[in-house]
């Protein structure tokens, strides 16, 4: 996530290469990040150099090391902290930090990277309105923003923030039906790629909801009714209720270090 958020705010050019410094351990992947991003400051670890009045610090960690970067970070004096760490709390991170810093919890998805996301915010104990607006101003250079109260971030996580793996598979299993049924392979692709872009394209501008548009193109007894009796007949509707639930779950259960 950390490098779908880095590719989208330079494409986008809300910030420019030369003012983002990335902390990044494994020196393939700097050096892969070097190549795409001239003039981007690449470190392995953070220093106190690399640390003005204003600067504010993005963390983008796995969940069992979000804590630590966070006291790391804080210590060098960062003004704020924006973190998409799955399942931490706002509160947690507070509690490692050196004084009363604002931390703002958000939930991306990866088609940030191609400037498409939806991400959801929420603001810990100490955030002002000039930091929410920050982080909504930042990561609406890769996508959608909306402000929700932390206690729905689990579930926005299970959603959206997994949301396009879930997609992905279907995208999966129809171009694998199309070669099925005797598309060539690139055709199948194609033809699932552009129905999936413009089913959304027609649920986010149609202003029709998902009920109404299945029902448009469900004509009695034709063959989108012959296909929907099969996936209703299979519990596909109630696959991915339980899939969002169990992705819920889990990211609760990582805020509790399960």
């Amino acid at each position: 996530m950390g490098t779908a958020l880095l590719e989208g705010i330079v494409a986008s050019g809300h910030l420019p290469a030369e003012s983002i410094a990335v902390v990044e351990p494994d020196p393939e992947r700097r050096a892969m990040l070097r190549l795409a991003h001239d003039g981007l400051v690449l470190v392995d670890t953070p220093e106190i150099d690399h640390v003005g009045q204003s600067t504010s610090a993005l963390i983008a960690v796995k969940p069992e090391v979000a804590e630590s970067a966070t006291r790391l970070v804080g210590a060098l004096g960062v003004r704020r902290i924006l973190s998409v760490v799955a399942g931490i709390s706002c509160a947690k991170l507070e509690a490692v930090l050196p004084g009363p810093l604002p931390v703002v919890r958000a939930m991306p998805n990866t088609p940030a990277l191609v400037g498409a996301g939806i991400t959801v915010i929420s603001g810990g104990s100490h955030v002002s309105r000039e930091d929410l607006e920050w982080a909504e101003t930042l990561l609406t250079s890769v996508g959608t923003v909306i402000r929700l109260t932390e206690k729905h971030l689990d579930a926005v996580t299970g959603l959206s923030g997994s949301g396009p793996a879930y997609v992905f598979l279907v995208a999966e299993a129809m171009v694998e039906a199309g070669v099925g049924a005797g598309l060539p392979r690139d055709v199948s692709k194609l033809l699932v790629a552009e129905t999936i872009r413009g089913a959304g394209a027609m649920l986010v501008e149609s202003g029709q909801s998902a009920e109404e548009l299945r029902a448009q193109v469900t004509s009695p007894g034709g063959t989108t009714a012959a296909a929907l009796r099969v996936l209703e007949a299979r519990a596909v509707r109630s696959a991915f209720l339980e899939a969002v639930m169990a992705a819920a779950e889990r990211s609760r259960s990582l805020g509790h270090g399960r």
